[in-house]
């Protein structure tokens, strides 16, 4: 498989979160669009390239949207597949500047969040999950994942205490993160374990707080970025499966164990390289599965593996081995702004390697390894991507 060679990641944008808004995807994926045009210092109309994700954008389209922003792309894409969105979109706008189909890809989710939004995404998500949950009388996200974690623990005995370790550890990168919604308040053990159930194991700081905010990067060849003197990172290996697995009665693995080996051989790099993992987190049970799948301990082992690990940005946690993980907090802390959630592992892993964090900078971050996954039907995610990007320098 060709690399990525020549292939640069530059000015990766958060903006919002808010936990409610007037304000419609367009108008999220515009605002966005215009700060990735001022952080490159380009003008629109170089912008030839365009690839958007989005739950609520309706009626509308990619192609819909390029008129109302006043883009006229050669090239565009329409990644709508949830968590893995961004992975996904960069990529393709990647092969797109490789093969000369673009020159400045733009990679932008957003959603909004009006009031009682979320209710009919979710209820309208997927008629396999409405007709797999017919019959029990309820559904929705809580109760698929509900369901995967019960298994999860069941099989591994894996428990809450577990789980506790990577939404504390997410909460504390978060309180380095100006723009997580969560950001302003601490979260303890007793907070976790004593919060208000849910759907069976999956308590109230288990899910994600739906959400309104954009997130983009821009995609261009590192030879351009030099020429506007943009900070990069590089995009060294990167796959996708969807379906995997599918024979298990209920998930607890995925896509991921199918490629990761052979991502790592082209990126040159294994696990203990990576300075910083961010993993698609829209319950925690899922995260700790990627842990395992990715390789960072053997399948079954998540639980132990999060006890004996510190997951804070600054290594200031107790435990001796050290992995950065979700280092602003993730959609558990930061919120789920619909599909630009997809997105925010490659912003955040971009801003570590280029040195952009601010206060939740990881010192010296070379490699950075991010994971997507999504699409949840009633007892599985049906998507998974994972991507190894690098410092410019290294």
């Amino acid at each position: 498989m060709k690399g990525y060679e020549g292939i640069a990641l530059v000015c990766p944008v958060s903006l919002g979160y808010v936990k409610q808004s007037a304000h419609g995807a367009a108008w999220f994926i515009g605002s966005t669009l215009r700060e990735l045009i001022n952080a490159a210092g380009i003008k629109k109309s170089e912008i030839d390239g365009f690839a958007v994700s989005s739950f609520s954008l309706g009626v509308d389209s990619a192609i819909s949207l390029t008129q109302h922003l006043g883009l006229t792309p050669r090239w565009i894409e329409q990644a709508n597949m949830g968590g893995v969105s961004g992975i996904i979109a960069m990529r393709r706008a990647a092969r797109a500047v490789q093969c000369g189909e673009a020159n400045i890809v733009a990679c932008v989710g957003g959603d909004g969040a009006a009031h009682r939004s979320f209710e009919a995404t979710a209820a309208n998500f997927s008629s396999w999950s409405i007709d797999a949950s017919f019959p029990y009388g309820a559904g929705g996200p809580n109760a698929a994942f509900s369901l995967i974690t019960q298994h999860y623990m069941e099989k591994y005995g894996a428990t809450r205490e577990d789980f506790a370790r990577i939404c504390l550890d997410q909460r504390y990168n978060a309180n380095h993160y100006a723009p997580a919604l969560l950001g302003h308040k601490t979260l303890t053990l007793q907070n976790y374990l004593n919060a208000r159930p849910i759907a069976g194991p999956v308590h109230l700081f288990d899910c994600v707080m739906p959400c309104a905010g954009g997130e983009g990067f821009l995609i261009m060849t590192e030879d351009r970025a030099r020429q506007l003197e943009l900070p990069y990172a590089r995009l060294l290996a990167a796959d996708e499966l969807h379906n995997a697995h599918s024979d298990d009665p209920v998930q607890d693995r995925s896509g991921w164990t199918h490629y990761i080996d052979d991502v790592y051989q082209r990126a040159g790099v294994g696990p203990n390289d990576m300075s910083c993992l961010q993993t698609y987190d829209d319950y925690p049970v899922i995260s700790m599965m990627q842990m395992e799948d990715l390789g960072f301990c053997v399948k079954g082992e998540g639980a132990q593996f999060v006890q004996n690990t510190d997951m804070r940005f600054d290594h200031s946690g107790s435990a001796a081995h050290k992995l950065p993980h979700n280092t602003c907090g993730g959609q558990l802390s930061c919120g789920q702004a619909g599909s630009a959630a997809g997105y925010l592992g490659v912003t955040e892993t971009l801003r570590q390697l280029i040195g952009t964090a601010k206060d939740n900078q990881i010192p010296k971050a070379q490699y950075g390894l991010v994971s997507g996954y999504g699409m949840v039907n009633y007892d599985r995610g049906l998507c998974t991507a994972a991507a190894v990007l690098a410092g410019a320098a290294v």
